[in-house]
């Protein structure tokens, strides 16, 4: 059953927010707790969202988005932090439904585009994109400022 997370799914969401992190060889990076997510997900003003798929009693699959914006159309559009389906529900079609929802959320509320971000060497799921018919911004290149670079632009 697909839905929108609720309070009770913290737990599950934070362990597969985890294993997306083990998974692209980054397990020790995630520092978010479920009280951090309970704040940006159902605090007074939440500014994320999540759907989940449930299968079998649990979580089977997550999707963590925020609202973008383009001013070059004037819209908003979803960015999509992150979508993750344990490898044991892989194939069931989960993946493609939370997107499906996203698209549905999209089309509702004028929204223009979903924009996510995929590494280089995940085929399998880049393969899944393509499927569905995204394309690769290839033309750009993801910046970050973080840690100590961030604190001495700050200063």
């Amino acid at each position: 059953m697909l839905r929108r997370a609720n309070p009770l799914d913290l737990p599950e969401i934070l362990r597969r927010i985890r294993d997306l992190a083990e998974y692209e060889r980054e397990p020790d990076a995630v520092e978010t707790t479920v009280d951090d997510l309970d704040a940006a997900l159902f605090g007074p003003d939440p500014a994320v969202f999540a759907h989940v798929v449930e299968a079998g009693g649990r979580i089977a699959g997550i999707a963590v988005w925020f609202l973008n914006f383009s001013t070059w159309t004037g819209k908003h559009g979803i960015y999509l932090e992150d979508l993750y389906v344990d490898p044991a529900s892989r194939g069931a079609g989960y993946g493609a439904a939370l997107l499906r929802e996203l698209a549905r959320i999209c089309e509702v509320n004028g929204y223009q585009r979903i924009d996510w971000s995929v590494l280089k060497w995940n085929a399998p799921t880049i393969g899944f994109y393509d499927s569905l018919g995204a394309v690769p911004m290839d033309e750009w290149v993801g910046y970050r400022l973080s840690d100590t670079a961030l604190k001495a632009l700050s200063d």
